[in-house]
């Protein structure tokens, strides 16, 4: 790969997850993961799409059924995983939707597909993954706040915007916390996070017309392509780097750019905060660390 942003040696032969890869990001980085010579499994919700989608990529491709938005299906999925896993790359997402919805659990969707559905595939595959564990995260973390009396938005009004940037809060906060439980209990495995910057993605396609037409205008200008957005993704999955690193574009605000270590808000880096949404999150989806005391 002549990519700057992955590394081609610990690409090839290897064996990678990614979450919602039969379009946008996931489908970017599972292309430029199947180039390089990877094994990739396409975990996405509509099988027909994603099978598609693979006899396009080519190489050593794998369609599995996975709907964050349902833990059933996250467990399935989990179950019938066999063998080791090198790279969990949790890319799927939905954002920006005007009316609050809820997944088969009753978690209101962004957070139940962004972060609990992550969150649950991500401890019950945790014994069969060797090197790492990616989360897509975004730079809306900034303008998200995590309310851990109201996760699912049951008692405040749902705003659209402060609810997808709770969620993406909540991946950096779980990245976090799995780091700090991952070293606690002396495991190789690493947890790191990224951001695609303003790319493009399906992320808008459920937002209000007007604003559709604003995001369209404003990305004409600033957007870059998705291969570049997957990037990142592709860099966090790939470079020897630092357990909760969060990796991002290097230009202006994080819009665009090449992949590089960036920042992240004051609250998404509290080791107090993230244990709280760790053990809620446990308490909420049934499913625990693996990996023994932390």
């Amino acid at each position: 790969m002549s990519t700057p942003a992955a590394d081609a040696a610990r690409i090839a032969g290897r064996r990678f997850v990614v979450t919602g890869a039969s379009s946008g990001l996931g489908l970017a980085a599972a292309r430029a993961l199947a180039r390089g010579g990877a094994r990739v499994v396409l975990a996405v919700r509509d099988v027909t799409a994603g099978e598609r989608v693979a006899a396009e990529l080519g190489g050593s491709t794998e369609v599995r059924a996975l709907d964050l938005a349902d833990l059933g299906s996250v467990r399935r999925f989990a179950e019938s995983w066999d063998g080791d896993l090198d790279v969990l790359i949790n890319n799927a997402g939905v954002g920006n939707l005007p009316k609050r919805r809820v997944t088969a659990d009753g978690f209101e969707l962004q957070m139940g597909t962004n972060h609990f559905g992550h969150f649950a595939l991500t401890n019950l595959l945790l014994q069969h993954i060797t090197d790492r564990v990616v989360t897509v995260a975004s730079n809306a973390h900034r303008y998200g706040g995590i309310d851990l009396a109201d996760l699912n938005w049951e008692s405040r009004p749902y705003r659209l915007f402060a609810s997808y940037g709770q969620s993406k809060l909540a991946n950096l906060l779980f990245t976090l916390e799995l780091q700090r439980r991952l070293v606690a209990c002396g495991s190789s495995v690493r947890a790191l996070a990224a951001h695609p910057g303003m790319a493009a993605s399906n992320l808008g396609r459920d937002l209000p017309a007007a604003l559709v037409v604003v995001a369209k205008a404003v990305g004409t200008v600033v957007r870059q392509s998705t291969e570049a957005g997957a990037a990142p993704t592709l860099f966090a999955a790939t470079r020897d780097l630092p357990g909760a690193s969060y990796v991002g574009p290097d230009g202006f605000n994080e819009m665009r750019g090449r992949p590089t270590l960036v920042g992240r808000s004051p609250e998404a880096a509290d080791p107090d905060l993230a244990r709280d949404l760790w053990t809620l999150s446990e308490k909420l989806t049934g499913v625990t660390f693996p990996l023994g005391s932390s």
